[in-house]
């Protein structure tokens, strides 16, 4: 066999020559596909009480609605009276004192002046469901989408809100979040791609950083996979120039003669087998990914529909169609995250969020259709919010600087496909925004219908760490939502 010059000495071990060696493998590919075999290190938890450390396909608790899940994540907290929940006392009593108690977070720009929005609403679709002019596109999918307009985290705080939509008690880290539940339960469709991936923004981290896609007490299997948000979005996916061709298939051949002698010497060691089968899927990773991140494969009416041929959206445009092409390849749970938090008006609404709607409104409503007219959106889950809402009262005064507080007390979001009911709004706010009045949903409530759609009982969901039996929906009781399912 002939040995190329940069491998010499031989390694003590198959990990070496793979650590050592330029392959082009991404380590997260790596890490991704040995969980799939079962052969990462084994938890610190007591053995058999949690499932398997691995990624193979796992059987729900029941039949499911959906098989995968999108979450367009907007941090900071969308003003849902400006957006998706028209209050029209609240307009007719703008400039007014509100007589109710209001928790501020900006203390110093503190009002109880009541501030109806500036922003005008029309009804839509066939169910007719009201939406802002700033949300053109999204108005028009309406009778694809379910409407949520009393979530409820009783918290004001950013991170705190986060944590409870992601981990499922209100301010705590280090808990797995919604996807690494979810992975962890049903593993991978796919063979040569993570089963949780999460698309980060040009301008960086969201707040909060990466506890938005960490798996807690979980193994790390089980955390989200990061692609960069331009390319190269995977690094180390190919192979160094003086690597590739020959040489790397005279490395791969190398390896696999030394996991040939070693076979030899210890017959009937399964973990081998399955060890060679990983890193040849992992080889096999450097076609999958490339292709499923290419989207110049996408017709040029693809790209228009999510707004790729304009500069406020060709960004979470680009995202939105890669979301679709990894679910469309087997990737369980896909999430979108904006830059620090583009949705925090409290200064300059009237700029600020229109601006953050002509970024996002039509690669979401794009995502919805695309999906549609593929035939996926029956199977797959589509989520679309932030952690809080905005006040009904003013921060600051009333005039170009005027913005809205934080409010964790009644805000919307909006879920499509998966077995959601099209077309529908559920639950209110009171008559001017303030707090959820009927039909209150927290951020447990929105989990235990999310993992009930996909074939799961939030109450069966369980984790053994720290002595204890761990639920995502540990923070308080929750419901599976049957009135906005289909």
């Amino acid at each position: 066999m002939n040995v190329p010059h940069a491998a010499s000495s031989v390694p003590s071990c198959r990990r070496e020559f793979l650590a050592t060696n330029a392959f082009g493998i991404g380590s997260f590919a790596l890490a991704s596909l040995l969980a799939e075999q079962g052969l990462l290190a084994e938890t610190s938890t007591k053995p058999g009480e949690n499932l398997p450390p691995d990624l193979k396909a796992r059987q729900p608790h029941h039949p499911p609605r959906a098989n995968a899940m999108i979450s367009l994540f907007m941090h900071g907290g969308p003003s849902h009276v400006d957006l998706l929940d028209p209050k029209p006392e609240l307009s007719r009593l703008s400039g007014t004192e509100y007589g109710g108690d209001v928790h501020f977070s900006a203390v110093n720009r503190a009002s109880k002046k009541l501030f109806g929005t500036p922003f005008s609403f029309a009804q839509h679709g066939d169910c007719g469901t009201a939406v802002s002019e700033l949300l053109p596109h999204i108005a028009g999918i309406v009778d694809d989408i379910a409407v949520l307009r009393s979530m409820h985290t009783g918290h004001n705080g950013h991170e705190v809100s986060i944590r409870y939509f992601h981990g499922g008690i209100a301010g705590i880290t280090g808990r797995p979040t919604l996807g690494s539940w979810i992975t962890y339960a049903l593993g991978n469709e796919s063979q040569n791609l993570p089963a949780y991936m999460v698309l980060a923004d040009p301008g960086g981290h969201p707040v909060d950083g990466t506890w938005n896609w960490s798996s807690g007490f979980m193994p790390p299997t089980y955390q989200g996979t990061v692609l960069r948000p331009q390319e190269p979005r995977i690094f180390n996916l190919d192979p160094p120039q003086r690597m590739k061709g020959a040489i790397q298939q005279q490395n791969l051949a190398f390896l696999n003669g030394l996991n040939r002698r070693h076979a030899q010497r210890h017959p009937g060691e399964a973990e081998l087998e399955a060890r060679i089968a990983s890193y040849e899927l992992a080889a096999a990773m450097q076609t999958a990914a490339k292709e499923a991140l290419d989207i110049s494969q996408e017709p040029e009416h693809i790209h228009r529909l999510y707004g790729l041929d304009r500069e406020e959206t060709r960004s979470y445009g680009e995202r939105c169609l890669i979301a679709r092409r990894l679910v469309e390849r087997g990737v369980r749970f896909v999430q979108l995250f904006l830059a620090s938090q583009p949705w925090d008006n409290h200064q300059g609404i009237h700029k600020g969020l229109p601006a953050i709607c002509q970024r996002t409104d039509q690669p979401s409503a794009a995502l919805v259709k695309d999906l549609k007219q593929r035939g996926l959106l029956d199977s797959t889950i589509v989520h679309w919010g932030g952690e809080i809402g905005r006040l009904p009262v003013c921060e600051g005064e009333l005039n170009d600087s005027v913005g809205r507080d934080h409010n964790g007390q009644g805000f919307s979001i909006w879920m499509a496909g998966g077995g959601f009911k099209p077309g529908i709004t559920y639950g209110e706010t009171d008559e001017v925004g303030h707090r959820a009045a009927v039909n209150i949903m927290t951020p447990n409530d929105f989990q235990a219908t999310v993992l009930h759609q996909l074939g799961l009982d939030h109450s069966q969901l369980v984790y053994h760490s720290s002595g204890r039996a761990q639920r995502l929906t540990d923070g308080r009781p929750a419901r599976v939502v049957q009135e906005i399912l289909a």
